[in-house]
Order: C-alpha cells, then structure tokens, then sequence
C-alpha cells in the first residue's frame, strides 16, 4: 500500500513535470492551472491503474499448486468507469497441491484456502469437502477427527453444484 502511494505521488510529479516542460517550449503561454490539473490526473490514473492491475500481479506471485478458483469483480457508482469495465477486487485459491483425501472416505477431500482481497491481508482456512454431497465445512474453530476419518464437530454448509471452489477441490 505504501508502495502504491508514493507511485502514485511520483505520476503526479512527473505529469506536472511535462507540464512544466510544455509550458517553457511553449513559450509560458500555458494557463497557470493546467499544472496541478496534470497532476491530479496524473494521480488518478495511477490509482485507477494500481486497481485494474492487482489482481494479474497478486496472481503472478502465487506459488504453483495453488489455483484461483473464483474471482469477485466489483462495480461502484463511485467509480462510474466500473460500470463498464469491472475490476477484480478479491478472489479465492484452492492449494491442491496439499489437498487429502481420506481412503475410508473417498468422497472428501481436505483443502487449504486462500482469500485475497485488495486491501486485505491474505486469510488461510482449511476446508473440509464432501463432493458426493455437494457441500463444504471450514476447520477453523478445531473440528476433531475420529479414528474413521469423519469430522465429529464439522458445521456443514451446502454448495451449489456449480460452485468453483467445490468443482475445482473434487476433480484433484
């Protein structure tokens, strides 16, 4: 985040620069305001470009093994261009590379996930599977395990069938 700010402090200064530059070849006849309006720009379209280009670097950066199973684009009438063109403000991954499953339960499967948000740090949850019955428990409050492989204190939720998560943890 600091990061993004002094970038986007730096594409001010550098649009009030060529201003600056334009004003002296042309001869000082620019209006006195057109420099902090550069600027303002500038920083605007700075920001609006860290907000559409977070999601492809974020995701550049996820070690293999973890796959992006769903994506939550965001529109606001704060920022009108988002009406036409959604940017991606969170998403969820699915570690399958240290996805289990369970020989006395084939039909579940044991899965970290991942949850990215753009001003969020990133939450890690293991969630509990099962693809027969189309629905999914998170293992965060200290579910216990039996000697059978059955999670005695696991809350349950359904998921639809199409869900992406559920799609994605049961075809590993």
């Amino acid at each position: 985040m600091f990061v993004e700010l002094i970038a986007t402090v730096f594409a001010g200064i550098a649009c009030a620069g060529i201003i600056m530059v334009l004003n002296i070849l042309a001869g000082r006849r620019l209006p006195k305001w057109i420099m902090p309006v550069a600027a303002g720009l500038g920083m605007i379209g700075m920001t609006i470009s860290n907000e559409y280009t977070w999601f492809d670097r974020t995701a550049d950066r996820i070690p293999d093994g973890v796959i992006i199973a769903m994506k939550v684009d965001e529109q606001g009438w704060l920022r009108p261009w988002t009406k036409i063109w959604p940017y991606t403000k969170r998403f969820v991954a699915v570690d399958t590379a240290t996805a289990r499953k369970n020989a006395n339960l084939p039909n579940q499967r044991l899965a970290d996930l991942y949850f990215f948000g753009r001003w969020s740090p990133v939450n890690q949850a293991p969630m509990l599977f099962d693809c027969a019955g189309a629905r999914s428990a998170l293992l965060i409050d200290g579910a216990d395990f039996a000697e059978d492989g059955t999670v005695a204190d696991a809350d349950w939720q359904s998921m639809p069938n199409g869900d992406p998560i559920l799609k994605l943890v049961c075809e590993t």
